[in-house]
Formats: C-alpha cells, structure tokens, sequence
C-alpha cells in the first residue's frame, strides 16, 4: 500500500501547483486524444476520392448518436468517481470498491440496451439527426458497426475515471492511447482505396476494435491487482446496491443530461444548416469537431482537479481547495485562450486538414471564428460544473446543464438563425457561455464562503 499512501499524502500536504500539473496534464493529453478517435476518421474519409464531401457529412450526422453513449458513460463516470474518491480520502477503501463496482455493473447493464436501440433504431435516428437520402447510407455503414463496439466505449470511458478520481491520471492516459494509437494505424487501412476500401464503415471497423483493445488493457488494470497502487475492483462486489446506485445517480445524472442536452443543441444545429446546403452541414461537422480539440481540455483540466477537490473537501481543507481551483482556473484560461487564437487566426489551415473544397473551406472558416469566441468562457463553466461534482454538488451540476442549453443555447440557435442566418447558428454557443461563466463564478465564490463559514480550516502541511 506504501503508493498508496504517497498518493495520499501527496493529495494533502504536496505543492498544489505541482501536483495539479502531475494531474491535468495527463487527463488533458487522455482527453484529447480520446477526441482523435473521430477526428482522424474524419480527416481520412474527407479524402476519400470523390465521395469523401458525402461520406464525411454522412459521418458527421452520426455524432449526436457517439454523444449519447458518451453520455450514459459520463453517468457512471462523474456520479461514481467523485464519491469513490470522496470515501478514499476518508480512509474508507471498501466503500470505494462497493461503488466501482456497482458502477461496473450498470455500465454494462446499460452498454447492452444501448446497442440494441442502435442496431434497431439507427435509420429513424440518424434521419432525425439530419441525415439525408444522399448521406444516410454512410451513416449507417458507420454506425452500425460502431454501435456494436458500445460496451466496450461505455467501459473504458466510464470506468477510467475510476483511476483518473485517484490520481492515477498517467495510469488513464496510458489506457487511451493504446486505442488512440491503433485507431490511427488501422483507419487508413480500413477506409482508403489503397487498403481494404470500406469508406466509412472501415472508420467504423477501425474505431471498433481499437476501442476492444483498449478495453482489454482496462480490464487488467481494474481486476488484476498489481502491487495495490490503487483501488481495485473486487468481483465480489459487482452488485446492484440501491443506495450506492441512487448515490451514483444523483451526482451522475446532470452529467448524463449535459451530454444529451449537447446532442440536442447538435440535432437542432444539424437541421438548421441543412436548410443552406450540403456544404453548410459538412462544414459545421468540421467545426464541430475542431470546437470539441479545446472543449475535450477543458473537461481534462476539470477532471484533473477533480482528485485533489474531492479530497480536500473530504479533510474539510478549504484553503487548499480554493488554492487549486485558482490555479486550475488560471492554467485553463490561459490555454484555452491560446489554442482558440490559433483557431481565430488561421481557421482555414484547420478546416482544410478535413476537406480541400473551396466552399466547404470558406463556410467552415467563417463559423470556426465565431466558435472560438466562446471558447474561454466555456474553460471557466466546465471547471466549475468540475467542482460541482467533486463535492457531489448534483443540483447545482444539472442547474447548470439545463441554464446552458434549454434556456440559452437552444432558443438562441432559433433567434440568431432567423436573424444571421447560417454564420448566426455559430454565435450561440458564444452568447450562452458569457451568461454562464458569469454565473459560475458567482456560484463558486458562495460555495466558498459557505465551506468556509461552516468548517474551520486546517493548516496547510
């Protein structure tokens, strides 16, 4: 157990910004290069010869559904791994395992009805999606393989927060880029002319037995105990516990509901560019999934801090938990603001890394531009919707989810579409995060004050 102990020990008494930095950064390289899954299948269907503008936009329709399982993943995820990570910093080792492993368990309970609804339902879905006649045919050659590799998504995605919630966060990163990796070798095997020629059902083909591998690789970390370096799941304890599900579920859900509220506003943004032509739709998928480079870091800089919030909120150590979310607020802003530049200044070198054509190419650089301007405001909502959850603050978490996108992102893709246009839908997300970054920080700042009314702060170590 002695690293174990140092990890603890680390989390109570270490340097905050050393050990923040030890944390984010491999949640963040884990994230990013989770999101390569998508974004190398894109940017090698997009050259496909002559069908690869179809395919691409075919493909892109698909992400709403890739967004739900991620979703129901992110239910396990962030309700379990904060209160596992809470227990832990308790010194409470056997409920932390009763917890992964009730997570285990209704992760695949849920894996298994998901790829039944896909396999049945993929053609009315993709088509509410804004698939067409031209492209629902690469959407389901897509998909459908893609669906079956959902047990396998679910459980890598869901459980390496597990690891990550302990401080494990290299552990995690290693378990992504086994698959991200093998991904990146076998797409343009499967995809290209000059390999097997399966178009977008090879992307499809390649994701799912990457995402196989990588599960495999998990499954040994959590069952195969290998010198105790951290909780473990015991077989014996994959159960179905109702207070330990309820408790999952009640921090878990507003996680769950951002995500599907996401393929909501992405279903809503799908039809809307439709009405302006093929090229509109392919060239907000791109900007889509370059948006998600700098969004997917500000979810690992949030779950990053996440361990060190979840224990010091459990040793009631509140300087020290303000102190690293100061310093996680100024990493993320600072970051996010240089990768959004990059983004603002040289959009069409990114759109074309995805597809050559001329229109798609000015369309996409165009909305990219007015994507970005949201982008660090979105930073500052995604760390503190981070601490909601560390503290098992569910409420404030799903609060947030709900402000976010039923109450302003939603009805102002309706307003600035009818009043911008195309170039409008891509102002939405800006005019959402302002409103909300505003509120988070006032949020954050009366949490603080409350813990610090309420226990008296320790020493630092």
């Amino acid at each position: 157990m002695a690293q174990t102990q140092k990890k603890q020990q680390d989390m109570g008494t270490g340097d905050v910004k050393k050990l923040l930095l030890q944390l984010m950064i491999p949640a963040v390289v884990a994230q990013v290069v989770n999101l390569l899954y998508n974004i190398v299948d894109r940017i090698y269907i997009g050259h496909i010869p002559e069908t690869g503008s179809m395919a691409l936009t075919g493909v892109g329709v698909c992400l709403p559904i890739i967004m739900v399982i991620s979703a129901f993943a992110a239910l396990m995820a962030f309700g379990g791994a904060p209160r596992a990570s809470i227990a832990e910093g308790r010194g409470d080792l056997k409920e932390s395992e009763r917890i992964m492993g009730n997570s285990f368990t209704m992760l695949v309970a849920v894996s298994v009805v998901l790829t039944v609804v896909f396999l049945v339902f993929a053609e009315p879905m993709l088509r509410i999606f804004g698939a067409s006649d031209n492209t629902i045919g690469y959407a389901l050659n897509y998909m459908r393989i893609y669906a079956l590799g959902t047990i396998f998504v679910q459980v890598t995605l869901g459980m390496n927060a597990y690891i990550t919630a302990q401080g494990f966060t290299v552990v995690g990163m290693k378990t992504v880029l086994i698959g991200a990796i093998l991904n990146t070798v076998l797409d343009p095997i499967f995809i290209l002319p000059w390999g097997f020629d399966m178009g977008a059902g090879g992307a499809g083909l390649a994701t799912f037995l990457s995402n196989c591998v990588a599960c495999l690789y998990f499954f040994v970390l959590l069952f195969i105990k290998r010198g105790n370096t951290f909780v473990c799941i015991d077989p014996k304890k994959l159960s179905f516990q109702k207070d330990i599900v309820s408790g999952v579920c009640a921090v878990g859900i507003p996680a769950s509901i951002q995500n599907l509220l996401n393929v909501t506003g992405m279903t809503i943004l799908n039809n809307f560019s439709s009405s302006y032509g093929a090229s509109a739709v392919a060239a907000i998928g791109i900007c889509q999934k370059i948006y998600m480079v700098p969004m997917y870091i500000s979810q690992g800089i949030s779950q990053g801090v996440m361990p060190l919030i979840s224990y010091t909120f459990s040793s009631n150590n509140i300087p020290r938990m303000k102190h690293a979310v100061s310093f996680a607020r100024k990493a993320a802003l600072t970051i996010i603001i240089s990768v959004a530049l990059l983004f603002f200044l040289f959009p069409g070198f990114w759109v074309e890394l995805f597809m050559k054509d001329a229109t798609i190419v000015e369309y996409g650089s165009h909305l990219l531009r007015r994507f970005c301007m949201g982008l660090p405001f979105l930073s500052i909502d995604f760390l503190a919707v981070g601490v909601f959850q560390a503290v098992g603050m569910g409420r404030e978490s799903l609060l947030f989810a709900i402000l976010r996108k039923v109450v302003l992102e939603i009805p102002a893709l309706f307003i600035l579409n009818a009043l911008f246009g195309l170039y409008g839908l891509a102002s939405a997300q800006f005019c959402a995060e302002v409103i909300l970054a505003t509120a988070a920080i006032l949020v954050l700042r009366k949490l603080f004050k409350r813990l610090e009314e309420s226990v008296p702060a320790p020493q630092e170590g």
